[in-house]
């Protein structure tokens, strides 16, 4: 940037900073972020004047006071060199500095969440037949999605830092949008410090039997209250477990269709035990998950042999569809694991206290239980897409509601 084209920027800055424009803060601060203000031959009152005014545009929030410090920081440095300096001028530059400092420290310190002295580390043990995908790949995968399409762009991060004067009507100007689902930290927060299920394979849910994937189909009869395998075969719907024909036609709006592809993860390795030798490797593992899928209701439920050990008299485990399932045409359900199942066989309540591991944790199977959105007729969760997600809450015993007036002593009468 030459130094006619730097103080072109510069006149332009500061008429929007006169004029209370929205865009003035991101802009400026871009502007000294990404050019070395002397070098490019601006003044020192022309530097002071546009660190002064950034400094001001911060938005009244102490998490910005880092950068804004920054700012009120280099002007004072700059002051001395400059014809605006007066004793008064830079004693109230040093005031203003003293009280940024002092907001910030305020909020470091309300920031830091101590750790309780008492607080023990929760175990969460896992069996899977596929850990290194599941543990470890999956939810690296999960992480990169998640940061792939929500990232900001660096204008919307800049424009956080700025709240701005009352806003104008300008949906076009890039410079002041920063109103994206990445800038939420609940939302992202909820998609990138959780654990997610994933599969390596792409998964298609279908009301008709058009286009299934590669790997093989699985088909359910499936409403609320009910819900039957089936098999296709010789023309006809069949019962999946004595091969009975059924009086169903294959555009029964009860009728749906699951199928998988092949393996797409290039780095997913995992071969099932007992798998056939005359199925494409890609295609085992697909396999295996679809001869486990299984119906609930309308509700298709696919499994992975997901196996989790917890503390339950401490922890839940809250599982639920992934927050973007919508976006592919699918809902999953959702509910909360308290406590080992009621319904499993009596070998597996024998199992529950072989290993000295095992000693007071609950176990569950985690299925991703998926359906079809209203008025979708196919949907397809493309693969390393995350399916499920699994949050640890703390126990509804571990924990207490209050009412913060009760906490608060009643003021003495006066006497």
């Amino acid at each position: 940037m030459t130094p006619e084209e730097a103080r072109a920027q510069y006149n332009f800055l500061m008429t929007l900073c006169i004029r209370k424009e929205e865009s003035f803060g991101p802009l400026a601060l871009t502007f000294m972020r990404e050019h070395d203000l002397q070098q490019i031959g601006l003044t020192q009152e022309e530097q002071f004047n546009l660190y002064m005014a950034t400094a001001d545009a911060f938005a009244p929030e102490p998490k910005r006071y880092t950068y804004k410090l920054e700012c009120l920081q280099k002007a004072s440095d700059l002051l001395p060199r400059t014809r605006y300096w007066e004793p008064g001028l830079a004693r109230q530059l040093q005031q203003d500095i003293q009280k940024t400092t002092a907001d910030l420290e305020v909020y470091n310190q309300a920031m830091r969440v101590p750790r309780a002295h008492d607080l023990k580390a929760q175990r969460l043990i896992v069996e899977t037949d596929a850990p290194e995908y599941f543990l470890d790949l999956a939810q690296k995968r999960a992480a990169a999605y998640y940061q792939n399409k929500y990232h900001l762009p660096q204008e919307a991060k800049t424009a956080q830092h700025f709240g701005g004067p009352p806003k104008k009507f300008e949906p076009e100007n890039a410079a002041i949008q920063k109103e994206f689902p990445g800038a939420c930290a609940p939302f992202m927060s909820a998609r990138t410090n959780a654990f997610h299920l994933l599969l390596p394979f792409d998964l298609k849910i279908s009301r008709t039997p058009q286009d299934p994937l590669e790997a093989g189909v699985r088909i359910f009869y499936a409403t609320t209250g009910y819900s039957y395998p089936l098999r296709y075969e010789m023309g006809k719907l069949c019962s999946y477990h004595d091969g009975q024909v059924l009086d169903l036609a294959l555009d029964d709006p009860n009728l749906l269709f699951v199928s998988a592809s092949g393996v797409k993860e290039p780095e997913f390795t995992f071969v099932p035990a007992g798998a056939a030798q005359d199925v494409p490797k890609e295609f085992v593992y697909p396999v295996s998950v679809l001869e486990l899928v299984g119906s609930l209701g309308p509700f298709i439920q696919v499994s992975c042999k997901f196996k989790v050990w917890f503390d339950a008299s401490v922890l839940s485990l809250l599982i639920q569809g992934a927050p973007d399932l919508p976006e592919y045409g699918v809902q999953g359900a959702f509910g909360l694991m308290t406590r080992t199942y009621a319904s499993d066989r009596v070998e597996a309540y024998a199992e529950s206290f072989r290993e000295p591991w095992q000693e007071g944790l609950s176990y569950n199977f985690i299925n991703m239980h998926l359906g079809l959105l209203p008025g979708i007729q196919s949907a397809v969760i493309p693969y390393n897409t995350p399916i499920f997600t699994i949050y640890p809450v703390l126990s509804r015993q571990a924990y207490k509601v209050e009412d913060r007036h009760t906490l608060t002593s009643p003021s003495k009468s006066p006497t």
